[in-house]
């Protein structure tokens, strides 16, 4: 097989890297502690300042009152809960800062303060209705809040479905005075708020050209485009950065609509400062990995997981999806720059550091579903300030987060060619050396579920309909002349690392924590009038040769009901980023209950499988934290497992599985640890003779 090395930042599209470099010279393990504080550290240990604990997403806490020996004395200490706001799926993991805990609620994304002490709701804001809002599509998808100060005054920021930012005083919930610009619409205040929509077409061809007024409550016309947002925005030094969400891929059948470009706005005044074209226009960086003109009308290429930065470098790191539609690109031949990408953008002027794009031309629906996670490492003797980007492919992405160079070589190796007409795909995919994939990455015969000779023979007849290939296996179409249901790749959509199971990382000894599901999806193409006709208000005005028709994001359905592949059917595995070498990896819980009890598995002995999900995760100085279904396939628990060896050292009982991410906070001296689930937040204390 041919292979060449992965053309990078300063290769495959040339770019200037930053000037500026760190010497690091402390060459022992104990110093990746120190060095780490730069972007890891927190003055007050007992805050969690950002959804993910640290601006580098770590969800890492250097509290310790809670330990091994006395984890399963902890008892609920408060409930909260979101139904009086609408309730929805929980995903939203709270902040806590100034003595109070922040969090969004409810399709409508209330804006939540909460007492630290008793879980009593001391204030909510809510946005007045717009039809943006009734429209977003991403309306539950709310994953919390941003919090900063200004002059030493709390402030809480909120990007909302509708796609509007605001900034409310952390105290009362009032929106910030002179703050922002007006909007004129009812029911408004006329500060602390930000119409983002005009700041994003301002220069945009396809809204210049439409000749339309601009209407605040629609905002972009559909035909033209969509935009919303689901995770906060992220503050660096002087910026607030604001990403977005576009339409689910999955549900578009045209090829119009608006690139998902990166807002950068002033803190203290709301003021727009820059924009990132996520979409290269003409004479810029990528604008020839856009053929046909396709930079011109097609959009998408969102940033919809949370972004991360590092205020010493002045840099965020945007992790970015897919262009517009899922599983067909016919229409917009190119790699497609800045897709399925990690760009570095400097804050202060909102040009581009760095970039590594992780997918060309994505038509598997490869998205970058979670935040980067920012640490500093130690490889042969030399001190790397680092961000890890996990992907669904369970590849571990691994850079100098300075200068975007790889940590260890990634190699661009030939794939398949899509036999769709009008489809071409790049002939190379970038494929990282190290780490190794932390799960399966292609369903094999000898990957199908073996418990009974009875059940391995019905899994070859399901999948001899089927094309099995690797994670770059191309879309089929339907009535294909192979006479196929569809193509297998692996993971698939719901596979690797998600949305719903962030990794998590110990800065004090460089290891990361993935959590992925062993999940093979397939997805068969059809003509798009075909899809078309069945949406109630599509995006965009051309319908496409090809959108998305049969298949299932949870992959092909086993036999009798059971998963079409051996187990575990979720792991955690641990990650050393000093070596890029897996320590130990364990299931993910214990055997679902509809395993334990099929019928055709009786008096068989089944291992430990894993849940069929995704896990909470959050790191302390002696303990891996993470929930999941308990051995007897039904009771959720929260775990602590010996982050050296994965060792199950204890565990107490949850509520409800949580997924998306757990937090911890110290006020009056007593540490707690909150989980959402079940649309409600649980926080665990210690007794308080054990404080």
């Amino acid at each position: 097989m041919l292979e060449k090395p992965a053309v990078g930042v300063s290769a495959r599209y040339p770019v200037t890297l930053l000037s500026r470099y760190v010497c690091f010279v402390v060459l022992s393990l104990a110093s990746v502690s120190l060095i780490a504080q730069s972007i890891n550290f927190r003055p007050n240990p007992g805050d969690w300042r950002y959804i993910g604990g640290d601006a580098g997403h770590t969800r890492s806490t250097q509290l310790n009152q809670v330990t091994p020996a006395n984890f399963a004395d902890l008892e609920i200490e408060w409930t909260w809960s979101d139904a009086s706001f609408g309730s929805t799926p929980p995903r939203s993991t709270p902040v806590y800062a100034n003595g109070k805990l922040f969090t969004v609620a409810g399709a409508r994304r209330h804006v939540v303060a909460l007492d630290p002490i008793t879980g009593e709701t001391l204030w909510s804001f809510r946005e007045p209705n717009t039809f943006r809002w009734e429209y977003s599509m991403r309306a539950p998808w709310g994953k919390g809040i941003s919090y900063t100060e200004i002059d030493g005054r709390g402030v809480v920021l909120i990007v909302t479905p509708a796609f509007f930012l605001y900034a409310l005083d952390a105290e009362t919930g009032d929106p910030l005075e002179n703050w922002g610009t007006p909007v004129q619409l009812e029911g408004f205040e006329q500060t602390g708020v930000v119409d983002l929509i005009p700041d994003l077409i301002a220069d945009w061809g396809p809204w210049l050209n439409s000749g339309e007024t601009y209407d605040p409550d629609i905002g972009i016309p559909l035909e033209l485009g969509y935009i919303t947002s689901s995770s906060p925005p992220i503050v660096v030094n002087d910026t607030i950065v604001v990403g977005n969400s576009a339409e689910q891929g999955y549900n578009q059948t045209r090829t119009e609509n608006v690139p998902g470009d990166i807002l950068g706005y002033d803190v203290r005044t709301g003021e727009f400062k820059w924009k990132f074209n996520v979409i290269p226009r003409p004479g810029e960086v990528g604008h020839e990995t856009w053929e046909n003109d396709a930079w011109s009308y097609t959009g998408d290429v969102s940033s919809w997981a949370p972004l991360s930065a590092d205020p010493e470098l002045g840099l965020v790191y945007i992790p970015t999806n897919a262009a517009t539609i899922d599983f067909f690109g016919g229409f917009q031949p190119g790699d497609n720059l800045f897709s399925a990408s990690l760009i570095a953008i400097d804050v202060e002027t909102g040009e581009r550091a760095w970039h590594f794009q992780m997918v060309h031309h994505d038509v598997w629906n490869n998205d970058t579903p979670t935040a980067p996670l920012l640490l500093d490492v130690e490889v042969d003797g030399r001190m790397i300030p680092g961000v890890f980007q996990a992907t669904k492919q369970a590849f571990l992405y691994s850079f100098n987060r300075e200068t975007g160079e790889p940590i260890w070589p990634i190699i661009e190796r030939p794939v398949p060619a899509s036999l769709v007409p009008g489809e071409t795909l790049s002939p190379t995919q970038p494929f990282p050396t190290k780490p190794a994939p932390y799960d399966i990455q292609e369903l094999s015969v000898e990957g199908l579920i073996d418990f009974t000779p009875e059940l391995r023979q019905e899994a070859l007849e399901i999948i001899s309909e089927y094309k099995l290939g690797g994670i770059f296996n191309p879309p089929m179409e339907k009535d294909n002349s192979e006479g196929l249901i569809g193509s297998v790749w692996c993971p698939g959509e719901l596979g690797g690392t998600n949305i719903t199971g962030p990794p998590v990382a110990d800065p004090s000894t460089g290891i990361i924590y993935t959590v992925s599901r062993t999940n093979c999806g397939w997805r068969t193409i059809v003509p798009g009038e075909e899809r078309d006709i069945i949406l109630e208000r599509p995006t965009g005005v051309t319908i496409a040769d090809y959108a998305v028709g049969m298949g299932t994001p949870n992959g092909v359905r086993g036999p009798q009901g059971l998963p079409l592949e051996k187990p575990p059917y979720s792991r955690i595995t641990a990650i050393d980023l000093n070596t890029g070498e897996h320590l130990w990896w364990i299931p993910n819980g214990g055997t679902p209950r509809f395993v334990q009890e099929h019928p055709a598995l009786a008096g068989i002995d089944i291992p430990p499988t894993g849940n069929i999900n995704h896990s909470a995760m959050m790191v302390t100085p002696e303990m891996l934290l993470h929930t999941a279904i308990g051995d007897d396939g039904q009771t959720p628990f929260i775990f602590a497992i010996n982050k050296q060896t994965g060792e199950r050292m204890s565990m107490i009982e949850s509520p409800g599985l949580g997924m998306y991410g757990m937090m911890t906070y110290q006020h009056d001296g007593k540490q707690r640890i909150v989980l959402q689930t079940a649309g409600q937040l649980v926080a665990y204390s210690l007794p308080s003779d054990e404080d």
